[in-house]
C-alpha cells in the first residue's frame, strides 16, 4: 500500500497554518510583552545565579574561609532587592514618577564625585566604586539607569522640537557630563555603554543625521585620546588588532576565556566542571561568566544565553513600537539599547571579537549595584509594556467584570437571605406564615 504523500502534505500544511495563527493569536494578546519580558529576564536571573554560585565557588572558597556560598549568597540579596524594586516601579504608571529621576540623577552625580573622596575605592585599576561603611558599590551603573530614566522626560518635554540642537544641548550636557566622571574614573567600557544608550534614544526620537555625525565624530576622537593616553588601553588594541598565537601579558585574559569556550565543545563538562575557574581565567564569575558557561554547558548554553537576550530585545522593541506617549517610547528604547548593548559588548568581548573592556554580562555576571540597576531598568520597560493601550483597555474590562460580578453576588445574597421554600423566594418555612394547607396562620396577614 503506497503512502499518500499528498494528504500528508496537506495535513502538515494545516498543522503548520494552525500553529502559525495560534502563534499569532497570542502574540496580539494585550499582556503578550509583559510576559515576553518576564520570561527572558527570569530564565537570565536563573541562569545567572546558578553560574555565578559555579563560577565563583573556588573564589569564595578560598578568600571567605572556605565558605563556597558567599559570593552566591551577596548576589542573591541583590536580586532579591532589585526584584522587589522592579516590581515596586513597573506597577506605578509611569507618568506619575518621572520626577523621581531628578532624585537619581543628583544622587549618580553626588556618587561619582565621592569616588574621588576617601570614600572612594580602586578596584582593578580602576576608581569607580564607593565604599561608605559595609555597603560597596558602582554609582557609574546608577548614571547609566538616571540617563535612561530623566533623559526620556526631558526629550518627551521637547518632542516636537528636537530637530533643533539647542532642545537637545541640556540632555547632551548633563549625560555628557556622568560620562566625563565615569571615565576620569578610569572605566571606559561603562562610559561607551552610556554613549550607546544616548545614541539609541536619539536615533528613536528621529535626531537629524548631521548631529548623529558630529557626536560619532567627537566621541571617535575622544575615545582615540583616551586610549592613546594609556599604556594598558594601547596593549589591550594592539594584542586585539594583532592578535599573537602564544600567552603574552597583554592576551591572557582573551586566551584564558577563548581556552574555556573551546573546551567546552558541544555539550560542555556539566555544570561545576570548568578547569579555568580554579585560577586561570581572571573576573571568572563576572566579566567573563560567558567563558564558564561555554565551558560548562558548551555550545548549547552559549546560544541559549544568546537566544534569551535575543528575546528580551524583541520584548523591548516592540513595548518600544507600541508606546502612545513619547515619554514611554523613550523610556523603553532607553532601557532596551542600555541592555542589549552592554550584552554584546561583553559576549563580543569573550568570543575576542571586541577589545578586553570590563562590562559585567546584564543579569548573569556578578555584580550587586549592576544587577540592581538592571532591574529596575526591566521594571520600568514593565511599566512600559503596562501602558500599552490595549493593556489599559484590557484591565479596564477586568475591572469591570470584577465589579459586576461583585454585584451579581450582592443581589444573590439579598435573595438567598430572605430564603427559599420548594423554590418559592421570599419565604423560610411555616413560622409566621402559613399552614401547609394554605390557611392564613394566627398572627400574619400573609396567606399562600
Amino acid at each position: 500500500m503506497a503512502l499518500d504523500t499528498r494528504s500528508l502534505t496537506d495535513d502538515t500544511r494545516g498543522w503548520m497554518a494552525d500553529t502559525t495563527a495560534t502563534v499569532r493569536g497570542w502574540l496580539d494578546h494585550p499582556r503578550a510583552s509583559q510576559v515576553l519580558l518576564l520570561t527572558s529576564v527570569s530564565l537570565l536571573l536563573f541562569l545567572g545565579s546558578m553560574m555565578v554560585l559555579s563560577a565563583s565557588s573556588v573564589l569564595s572558597y578560598t578568600r571567605y574561609d572556605g565558605n563556597s556560598y558567599m559570593i552566591f549568597l551577596r548576589q542573591a540579596a541583590f536580586i532579591v532587592v532589585g526584584v522587589v524594586l522592579a516590581a515596586i516601579v513597573s506597577v506605578v504608571p509611569p507618568e506619575p514618577v518621572r520626577r523621581v529621576s531628578m532624585v537619581l540623577l543628583l544622587a549618580s552625580f553626588v556618587g561619582l564625585l565621592l569616588t574621588f573622596t576617601s570614600f572612594g575605592m580602586t578596584v582593578n585599576g580602576n576608581r569607580n566604586w564607593l565604599a561608605i561603611g559595609p555597603v560597596q558599590g558602582q554609582p557609574s551603573e546608577f548614571a547609566k539607569l538616571a540617563i535612561v530614566w530623566w533623559g526620556a522626560q526631558v526629550l518627551a518635554d521637547h518632542d516636537r522640537e528636537l530637530d533643533q540642537l539647542r532642545r537637545l544641548l541640556p540632555y547632551l550636557l548633563v549625560s555628557g557630563m556622568l560620562i566625563a566622571l565615569t571615565t576620569l574614573q578610569g572605566d571606559l567600557g561603562s562610559s561607551v555603554v552610556m554613549a550607546a544608550i544616548i545614541a539609541t534614544v536619539l536615533w528613536v526620537a528621529g535626531v537629524p543625521l548631521k548631529i548623529f555625525v558630529g557626536m560619532a565624530g567627537l566621541g571617535a576622537v575622544i575615545v582615540g585620546i583616551l586610549i592613546a593616553v594609556t599604556p594598558y588601553r594601547v596593549m589591550r588594541l594592539v594584542a586585539f588588532l594583532r592578535p599573537e598565537p602564544g600567552i603574552t601579558d597583554a592576551n591572557y585574559q582573551a586566551m584564558m576565556g577563548t581556552y574555556a569556550l573551546a573546551s567546552g565543545g558541544w555539550w560542555g563538562h556539566g555544570l561545576g566542571g570548568s578547569v579555568q575557574k580554579w585560577g586561570g581565567l581572571p573576573e571568572a564569575h563576572t566579566d567573563y561568566i560567558l567563558a564558564v558557561i561555554g565551558e560548562e554547558l558548551g555550545l548549547f548554553g552559549t546560544l541559549a544565553v544568546v537566544a534569551l537576550f535575543a528575546l528580551l530585545g524583541w520584548a523591548g522593541v516592540r513595548i518600544m513600537r507600541r508606546s502612545v506617549r513619547p515619554y514611554t517610547r523613550y523610556l523603553a528604547a532607553g532601557a532596551t539599547g542600555w541592555i542589549l548593548f552592554q550584552a554584546f559588548v561583553n559576549i563580543a568581548v569573550v568570543l575576542r571579537t571586541w577589545p578586553v573592556m570590563g562590562v559585567p554580562l546584564p543579569f548573569i555576571s556578578a555584580g550587586g549595584s549592576a544587577v540592581v540597576a538592571t532591574l529596575m531598568a526591566v521594571g520600568l520597560l514593565m511599566a512600559c509594556a503596562r501602558a500599552e493601550p490595549g493593556a489599559i483597555a484590557e484591565r479596564e474590562r477586568w475591572a469591570r467584570a470584577r465589579v459586576h460580578q461583585h454585584n451579581i453576588g450582592r443581589v444573590s445574597a439579598v435573595v438567598d437571605g430572605r430564603g427559599t421554600v420548594d423554590g418559592v423566594p421570599g419565604h423560610t418555612g411555616t413560622r409566621g406564615g402559613t399552614t401547609p394547607g394554605g390557611r392564613r396562620q394566627k398572627g400574619t396577614g400573609r396567606t399562600r
